[in-house]
């Protein structure tokens, strides 16, 4: 059976859930009037979430972003991921944590998700029992603690998919942002990266100091930022603000790296929230992760997870 869920503070901010691929239905978020302003893409009702979409607002998983040609050795053993992105394997797979059905348990200020990933789904070795906790703080932050545990070495790569768009415009063109990355990972021409480490000085990923999404914008960006992290615990990610609506929002996470994605293949074939036809970079996505397509590159942050030992990832959105 498929729940939605709600959450709301004392400031304005309320979130909705349903428990279909974990999946961020709504977030209104109160603008410089005090209005409260829905912020991510999807849809007005569930019948759309259960059918083809972009990820619209989903827990992703096993393995989110993607690993070259589906194959990979673990323990010096193949493993053969469903290449449901042809020839390569995306977002945990065919039937990934996006379509699963989380059992749900509403806290104080929290929902609980629960999911086991059986042996051998989607091609992923051991069973994996798995934790997304969203909760929606007094301090304005949609905060999504996850954790992951499984019975055999396997690999877990955990994220959340969500569409934002802050302003009142049909796209983030008008958006500012600010990404804390001195390097980025660059990519060949089915977005798998090459393994190169490369600094952003000179480039158009060069986002350290607050820019206009569209003044830099070219083809879109789909990469993989290397965050400067100081230590452990949570560090900032990104910053971005839409001057018309007056709504900020900032990323921290505990993660090594952020892909930014500028929706750059919707194509107006997807009708939205209100009517609202999707077109090209209508929202942009700030996936907290470790890098893409880690178990083919040695001096990427592992995403190996031993049997027995515990994932854990933290993320906030603060507005």
């Amino acid at each position: 059976m498929i729940e939605l869920y709600t959450l709301q503070n004392s400031n304005g901010l309320r979130a909705r859930f349903t428990t279909y691929g974990g999946i961020l239905l709504s977030l209104h978020v109160p603008d410089r009037d005090g209005k409260p302003r829905d912020v991510v893409l999807g849809f007005d009702s569930i019948d759309p979430y259960l059918q083809p979409h972009p990820y619209f607002g989903c827990i992703v998983g096993r393995c989110a972003n993607r690993i070259a040609g589906g194959d990979l050795e673990l323990n010096g053993i193949p493993v053969h991921l469903t290449r449901n992105r042809a020839p390569h394997h995306l977002h945990g797979g065919a039937r990934g944590f996006d379509k699963a059905v989380w059992e749900a348990e509403a806290t104080a200020g929290a929902l609980v998700l629960r999911y086991t990933s059986p042996d051998g789904e989607e091609g992923y070795p051991g069973e994996c029992r798995v934790t997304v906790t969203y909760t929606l703080t007094e301090t304005n932050a949609l905060r999504i603690d996850y954790e992951a545990v499984s019975d055999k070495d396997t690999i877990v790569n955990l994220t959340n998919h969500s569409y934002f768009n802050l302003s009142l415009n049909d796209d983030i063109l008008d958006h500012r942002i600010r990404i804390a990355a001195d390097a980025y990972t660059p990519v060949d021409g089915d977005t798998i990266p090459t393994g190169e480490i490369r600094h952003v000085a000179g480039t158009t990923f060069d986002l350290r100091k607050t820019v206009r999404i569209g003044d830099v914008l070219g083809k879109g960006f789909d990469h993989n930022f290397v965050l400067d992290r100081a230590g452990e615990g949570l560090v900032f990610a990104a910053r971005v603000d839409a001057p018309d609506t007056g709504i900020g929002m900032e990323v921290w996470t505990t993660e090594p790296g952020v892909q930014f994605y500028t929706a750059n293949f919707l194509d107006g074939s997807i009708t939205g929230k209100g009517g609202r036809t999707y077109w090209r970079h209508a929202g942009l996505c700030l996936e907290t992760q470790h890098f893409p397509d880690a178990p083919h590159h040695a001096h990427f942050p592992t995403i190996t997870l031993r049997a027995g030992a515990r994932y854990r990832s933290t993320t906030e959105y603060r507005f």
